[in-house]
């Protein structure tokens, strides 16, 4: 099923996201937490995908696995700056020989040797590549804080037009901390005629080593709310983990109530955070009350 068209139902969504393993040695385990996660029945999953396509192979493994057994759509996230179009090419035709129609459409980080591709630069290339495909629902990425190579938050808009333009049918953002700062930016997107659906991207931070990371590569800003909460629980890690799994269940209510209908889970694999969030805002519930909202 496309994403595009589960994007137009009137109820909230919920997707999850899991990451394949770089070597072979820890596909197994993957797999399997890739099985829990499905288990939850999300309305679709998404299947990262390592630089240079190094785990092209496992994300197509996973992704058509978790459709052809539990029949949750999947997104599958295909990068371009360190690969070739042939190897493009040869993805595609992966992704289409395994049933897997829904794509999300990344440049991808830049490899810490500096070394990239020569037949992409920039993720709209990639898009209007496979948008000539014609049998693709297409996704992509945004930034709430602005993309962190940006020079400011209006050009990172304008880049994102340009990629919508391409031919994007939705948008998912990275993770964000503070909501406001999301509302910002939609208003923003919106201003600037950016009308796709756009997928709000909530990672529950689980670990002070996991809020580190996290703000070093995406630069999102943390609230000083949150920072106090790794400071308290940060010591003590199953208290962290669900002090982190609560702040991001309050989050998802937080956009729910404000009109936000998509709310996309980044799980780093862990199926008791996923399941963790579902228990304090779940689906069934949402899906009500949203119901009954509509029919009033």
């Amino acid at each position: 099923m496309r994403v595009s068209d589960l994007l137009k139902r009137d109820y909230p969504t919920f997707s999850l996201e899991v990451f394949p393993p770089k070597t072979s040695e820890k596909y197994t385990e993957t797999a399997e937490n890739a099985r829990k996660i499905a288990a939850l029945k999300p309305d679709f999953m998404s299947v990262t995908y390592g630089a240079g396509g190094g785990t092209g192979a496992y994300t197509t493994q996973i992704a058509a696995g978790i459709q052809k057994q539990f029949g949750v759509p999947t997104l599958a996230h295909l990068t371009c700056v360190s690969s070739t179009r042939e190897h493009v090419r040869k993805m595609i035709r992966l992704y289409r020989e395994n049933g897997i129609e829904n794509i999300l459409a990344l440049r991808g980080d830049i490899p810490a040797d500096g070394r990239v591709s020569q037949d992409y630069r920039y993720a709209s290339e990639l898009i209007r590549e496979l948008k000539e495909e014609g049998d693709f629902c297409l996704g992509g990425a945004c930034y709430p804080e602005g993309h962190i190579e940006a020079p400011n938050r209006q050009e990172d808009i304008r880049h994102l037009k340009e990629k919508v333009d391409a031919g994007l049918d939705f948008i998912t953002t990275q993770m964000f901390s503070n909501n406001e700062v999301f509302y910002n930016f939609l208003y923003r997107a919106r201003e600037a005629g950016i009308t796709v659906p756009v997928v709000a991207g909530i990672m529950p931070i689980t670990s002070p080593r996991q809020l580190a990371r996290s703000a070093a590569m995406s630069g999102t800003d943390v609230p000083g709310r949150f920072r106090a909460i790794v400071d308290y629980f940060g010591e003590n890690p199953p208290a962290m983990k669900q002090a982190g799994i609560v702040y991001a269940a309050e989050q998802i209510i937080d956009l729910l109530a404000n009109g936000i209908r998509h709310i996309h889970l980044y799980t780093m694999n862990k199926p008791e955070v996923a399941e963790g969030i579902l228990r304090i805002c779940p689906r069934e519930a949402l899906r009500g009350a949203a119901t009954a909202e509509d029919g009033r």
